[in-house]
């Protein structure tokens, strides 16, 4: 019996101080869905929420197009802001660049809102039919689309694949995009549950959608990328979510500190689908600190 235990133990590895330690399963460690059973019932309200909220906002501008395919959509909620130009705020959705709609997400829009802050939620197109790369551009081109539209730099805030998204924004340097845009479009982020460095995705399942290559995992992953100065990103994570969600969150904050200001932070006892549940709380530190964010954006062209 010992000798069959011995066989199915995974080989150890070796850390750079030589110290033995267990494989990872970095199958089990990023399939959250595995990892969180009730997922359905939470994702299923969270429709329900949103389209409630959408219900309740006549004044918001739905599907506004900013590119050419049907999911390259902006959904546009005004804040109460009074007179005045309202600072303006942008969510990504995650779901691994492969599944979920944006219109789930429309309540990560109504505590911000009610603080003064107008939000933009946008849809992209989902892997495998794009790439990462591709994903990322249409992120740009949003974010492009708002300042045309509004003259405005923006605050950008996601979650999981929305949060990596996030931080590719904020690490852009925008005059090499647009001429006419500014250099730091978007100054801030505040990524939730996000992953900032990509390689780990060549040795899961789900790379049969991603289809990353070993350079381009590289290539999409922020975490790697040189940074513009002047940035801000915050990067928060469930307490109760896998050890590798938890180290993406640590590395972008600590690879980034230095050359800009980071935050790392955990929501006690949240898994990666309960960790926007804050956003649904409007007396949440999640939301000050956003709102915090969004009105530190400088207002001038």
């Amino acid at each position: 019996m010992q000798r069959t235990l011995l066989c199915r133990t995974l080989p150890p590895v070796k850390n750079r101080r030589g110290l033995r330690m267990a494989t990872i399963d970095l199958e089990a460690e990023y399939n959250n869905r595995a990892r969180v059973p009730e997922h359905p019932a939470i994702l299923a309200q969270m429709d329900i929420d949103a389209a409630a909220y959408r219900a309740a906002c006549p004044q918001a501008e739905i599907g506004m197009k900013y590119g050419p395919s049907a999911r390259q959509v902006i959904d546009l909620f005004p804040g109460n802001a009074g007179s005045g130009k309202a600072p303006l705020a942008l969510f990504i959705h995650g779901g691994y660049w492969r599944t979920n709609h944006w219109s789930s997400y429309s309540l990560m829009a109504k505590h911000l809102n009610a603080r003064g802050i107008d939000v933009a939620v946008a849809g992209y197109d989902l892997c495998p039919q794009v790439t990462i790369t591709a994903i990322i551009d249409q992120m740009r081109a949003a974010c492009l689309f708002l300042w045309r539209r509004r003259r405005q730099r923006l605050m950008v805030y996601g979650h999981s694949a929305g949060g990596h998204l996030a931080a590719c924004m904020v690490a852009t340097d925008w005059t090499k995009i647009e001429n006419d845009a500014p250099a730091d479009l978007v100054p801030c982020g505040y990524a939730i549950s996000g992953l900032y460095d990509l390689t780990p995705m060549l040795k899961v399942s789900m790379n049969l959608d991603l289809r990353l290559s070993a350079e381009e995992a590289k290539s999409v992953s922020p975490l790697f990328w040189t940074l513009p100065p002047g940035r801000i990103l915050d990067a928060v994570v469930g307490g109760a979510e896998s050890s590798e969600f938890i180290r993406q969150s640590r590395i972008i904050a600590d690879g980034w500190k230095g050359k800009a200001q980071t935050r790392f932070g955990e929501i006690a006892g949240a898994n990666h689908f309960t960790v926007v549940a804050p956003l649904s709380d409007p007396n949440s530190p999640m939301v000050a600190r956003l709102v915090e964010l969004a009105k530190s954006v400088p207002q001038n062209q």
